[in-house]
């Protein structure tokens, strides 16, 4: 071979290898991304995060951020990175379907939430058809778990039917009323604690629903309800809903001058209620997940939350930051996010979290987490029972 020859082809050979090793580069590269994209741990938090609802929403996006942000800081789990999708439905029903199908499409392998039992009820047969896990931190409609129809789903509070229980037993043992009114929303979550409360009043000796009905939500005016209220003599107002329209029957009852005692549930034990209702909203009753304040968890939650944004955390922050720690748990004493590991894990291992030590009975209920009754006493609600 000719050394000018010689020299072409090991110059085309360079070119070649050179090349070749290009193109290595660049598929070892791609496939690096494609692999660190499908280790990562996709997490969802679904639930109102605008709109009037948006103070019951927002905390749990702040809990699932400062848990999840631990996390990573620790090495992320099972050797992965933990990634947020944060998808708001508004608390809507209608809005929460594609919420869900979003988040699917995202390929999430677990949800935080949704907030309302309305839109988790309409998100959860979607996760349910994708094998994701949903676990609320406040979606308290009994039939979510007692059914059977969503085996995938969760919660870190309470129950309606226990919520239900413990504002009637108050309003009779405690109050001692005799003729209450019972007042919802026509919502899953208002509805469904109303219809509690409407049984359990009817088997106690000596107390009588005077009154059941319900109210249609974003109403300017509620003095037709406040009126019958008032007609029948009710000694306790039980309402079952949000503190959107609470605030304001609770503001048209007493400028009616009527002293009925107002019970409400989680929906309303929140600052927004107090804020818009003022100075009507002195004295009301509103059960609650309990007080938390003195467990070492919560305490640096709320300090964490404190810390990262400046303001106290609001309603159903401990139970979302519960959740998230409870899901990233199970997926990693499962060693994997396979639906059937990570179910097992939830309902065989503890937990610990700011609502105490928790893991889940097979309906999907937390062991371990219960009400409390509490008033609004100087501006802020107090915990008396």
């Amino acid at each position: 071979m000719h050394t000018g020859k010689k020299e072409q082809y090991m110059m085309k050979e360079f070119k070649w290898n050179k090349l070749a090793m290009g193109m290595l580069a660049i598929f070892l590269s791609t496939f690096s991304a494609f692999a660190s994209a499908e280790d990562t741990v996709k997490v969802g938090v679904a639930g109102a995060h605008s709109g009037d609802l948006a103070s019951y929403g927002l905390p749990s996006v702040r809990a699932a951020e400062l848990v999840v942000k631990k996390a990573n800081e620790n090495g992320g789990i099972l050797g992965s990175r933990i990634e947020l999708f944060i998808e708001d439905d508004v608390c809507k029903p209608e809005i929460a379907t594609n919420t869900a199908t979003k988040l699917i499409s995202q390929g999430v392998d677990a949800v935080v939430g949704h907030i309302c039992s309305g839109a988790t009820k309409a998100a959860l047969a979607i996760y349910k058809d994708a094998n994701v896990i949903c676990m609320s931190p406040s979606a308290t409609n009994p039939p979510l778990t007692q059914s059977g129809d969503y085996p995938n789903f969760y919660r870190t509070i309470a129950s309606d039917d226990a919520q239900a229980r413990l504002q009637v037993d108050y309003a009779i043992e405690v109050l001692k009323a005799e003729k209450i009114a019972v007042i919802h929303d026509k919502g899953d979550y208002g509805k469904g604690l109303a219809e509690f409360a409407k049984i359990f009043i009817g088997k106690e000796p000596g107390a009588e629903v005077v009154l059941y009905e319900g109210i249609t939500p974003g109403a300017v005016d509620y003095s037709a309800v406040v009126q019958k209220i008032k007609h029948s003599k009710a000694e306790a107002v039980i309402f079952g809903g949000y503190h959107p329209e609470a605030s304001k029957i609770v503001m048209q009852m007493r400028r009616k001058r009527i002293k009925a005692h107002f019970i409400s549930d989680d929906g309303v034990r929140d600052a927004t209620f107090i804020k818009v209702a003022g100075k009507y909203a002195e004295g009301v009753y509103a059960t609650g997940p309990k007080d938390t304040t003195k467990n070492p968890l919560a305490i640096a939650a709320i300090e964490a939350h404190k810390k990262a944004y400046g303001s106290e955390p609001g309603a159903f922050f401990l139970n979302a930051y519960a959740a998230s720690q409870a899901l990233l748990s199970a997926i990693e004493k499962a060693g994997s996010t396979d639906y059937e590991a990570v179910t097992s894990a939830l309902k065989n291992y503890y937990v610990e979290t700011p609502l105490g030590k928790i893991k889940f009975d097979e309906r999907g209920d937390a062991i371990g987490i219960g009400f409390s009754m509490y008033q609004v006493k100087n501006g802020n609600y107090i915990e008396v029972q």
